[in-house]
């Protein structure tokens, strides 16, 4: 970088969801300062402990907690759970899973499939004709 540029910088808030981290449980000095690409690069390569132990027990933001889950960000929101959760939370959760997480894993669970089957009816569709994909390189 030349001596003239200034080091872009970025919200806590970004850093956060960059790292996967729950915001309010990082410490003080993550939370009140920007951070520059270089720090997130360091903190990805070489994590604090801070930062392995909220990784490793949360609590986890909501695209964390639904990946655990194996739900839907929609799905937490349809069961009314706002609040992050942490390890021991998602693994009580996922031990005895009440009504509602079992009704949004099967909803999820068939989302999924039906994904899944439109995107190989769309692959056959296309191999079916002498058409190139849209907004992809061919290479003759």
């Amino acid at each position: 970088m030349s001596p003239d540029k200034k080091p872009q910088m970025m919200k806590p808030l970004t850093a956060a969801d960059k790292l996967g981290i729950y915001l309010p449980a990082a410490p003080e000095e993550f939370r009140n300062s920007p951070i520059t690409r270089a720090d997130l690069d360091r903190l990805r390569t070489d994590p604090p402990a801070w930062l392995t132990e909220l990784r490793r027990t949360g609590p986890f933001p909501r695209d964390v907690t639904a990946r655990k889950l194996g739900v839907s960000n929609s799905g937490l929101a349809r069961a009314g759970v706002s609040d992050a959760l942490t390890a021991d939370e998602i693994a009580t959760l996922l031990a005895d899973p009440p009504e509602w997480l079992v009704r949004e894993r099967e909803n999820y669970e068939a989302v999924q499939r039906e994904n899944e089957r439109v995107k190989t009816k769309e692959a056959e569709r296309r191999a079916a004709t002498n058409r190139p994909a849209k907004n992809r390189f061919r290479a003759d």
